[in-house]
């Protein structure tokens, strides 16, 4: 999003907030002499021009005519202060080029603005204005005091934006960071656990069959083709064409797994600082396929080297923290460790969340994907796994893979249980279909 449409997409949440907040003053009665009346509604044209003065901020405004007052002139005081004209500088003085912000360097100026759009703005705006903040004005640095961290608005960006800085990161300031990530997660886990819980654990084992199947568990293509003989000629009425049915004396169906561990899942994520999103849903849904009975749990994380984070899945915030956003990429490297874990290759599934800018061997890359696919494995991959989308990556990589039976895509949180249990059950992926692998 531009800095102008996050201005515009701010102001509307809050003018229509404000609005509303006008109206219901301007409806009250005025019971005592002491009250005073609220000004009416603007007219059409006023209220238009009043909307385009605080989408267009100060410098460009001239033309509207419109002055802005009270709660108005704060909104706009705390949106000049991100996205408004200035000298080209980042706080500290450092040139950034083009338009700046009025927040200066200094925590105590960035706290009170922090506090002034939480309470103008919706928490979906507030996190986008933080972002770009954090973004366009090099105020990472500043995340590191707990003050700081106590004022924010929590979501899995900023998560991601405190474990690329935590190797630089005071103790002081770490108990705060933590408790922080514990939020998000705690959230997260809320959201995402029972969805999860109820698709892996309904999964089918297409593998066995039953002949006294629930409804739902019916493999209804079987059980037509085992009662053809049973199929009846009914005469039509009324003159009407005869119809047939067949009677299903034999139902088959679909077995469900056992609570003893049926399939080995392997998470291998891409810690490069691009896939800072797919790092935090990762672990969280980590550790939520860890503590189900049927299935046996591996996350690995890394860029040039490998780390095997799995007794540490127990705790998402602890994985988190055992992270380190940023540096190369070594997919190679990282899938050959994951192949010397892999002891069922036919209940495998190995789930590789990268963006593919292989900086390792990209040919040997490519023949253990094919390895593990011949041996019977079920292999994944993603390009991101988060709520914006495919992330910039490596189109021929993505092709490579696709040529293999491994196409790459984008995945939200909320359809990666479904892609797990297609995985699982050996059917084809439900790739969303705004599909951006090959």
């Amino acid at each position: 999003m531009t800095a102008h449409a996050t201005r515009h997409a701010a102001q509307d949440h809050a003018i229509q907030a404000y609005a509303t907040q006008d109206h219901d003053r301007t409806a009250k009665t005025v019971d005592t002499e002491t009250e005073t009346a609220q000004p009416a509604p603007l007219p059409a044209d006023g209220e238009r021009m009043r909307r385009w003065r605080m989408v267009l901020g100060g410098d460009s405004a001239e033309s509207t005519g419109r002055t802005l007052t009270g709660q108005d002139a704060a909104m706009d005081g705390a949106l000049n202060a991100l996205y408004g004209g200035g000298g080209g500088k980042k706080p500290g003085g450092r040139g950034g080029g083009g338009r700046s912000a009025g927040l200066g360097a200094s925590a105590p100026s960035v706290a009170r603005w922090l506090g002034d759009i939480r309470t103008y703005f919706p928490s979906s705006v507030v996190q986008v204005m933080q972002r770009d903040a954090i973004d366009r004005l090099g105020l990472s640095a500043l995340l590191l005091e707990p003050e700081m961290l106590e004022a924010v608005e929590a979501d899995v960006h900023l998560v991601g934006t405190l474990l690329s800085l935590n190797k630089a990161m005071p103790e002081t300031t770490k108990e705060t960071a933590r408790a922080v990530v514990r939020k998000v997660v705690d959230d997260l886990e809320k959201r995402l656990e029972s969805r999860t819980r109820a698709t892996l654990t309904g999964a089918l084992d297409r593998s066995a069959r039953i002949s006294r199947p629930r409804h739902r568990d019916i493999d209804w293509d079987r059980t037509i083709r085992a009662n053809l003989k049973n199929y009846l000629t009914i005469p039509g009425t009324d003159g009407g064409p005869d119809t047939g049915t067949v009677v299903p004396e034999r139902l088959i169906g679909y077995g469900r797994g056992s609570q003893s561990v049926k399939k080995d899942v392997i998470l291998c994520i891409d810690q490069s600082g691009s896939m800072a999103a797919s790092v935090v849903y990762a672990s969280v849904f980590g550790a939520v396929l860890a503590s189900m009975r049927t299935l046996d749990t591996r996350l690995v994380v890394f860029d040039t080297a490998v780390v095997d984070l799995t007794d540490q899945l127990d705790d998402p915030v602890d994985v988190l923290f055992g992270t380190q956003l940023g540096g190369g990429t070594d997919i190679n490297r990282a899938l050959a460790y994951c192949q010397s874990k892999i002891t069922r290759p036919a209940d495998t599934v190995v789930v590789l969340i990268s963006d593919l800018y292989e900086g390792g061997i990209r040919d040997e890359m490519l023949k253990r994907v094919a390895a593990m696919k011949a041996s019977g494995v079920q292999f994944v991959t993603l390009l991101a796994l988060s709520d914006e989308g495919a992330p910039a990556y490596d189109h021929e990589h993505a092709a490579a893979l696709g040529a293999l039976g491994a196409p790459a895509f984008a995945c939200t949180p909320d359809l990666f249980p479904d892609i797990m249990a297609a995985a699982i059950e050996k059917r084809p992926l439900p790739i969303p279909d705004k599909e951006t692998g090959a």
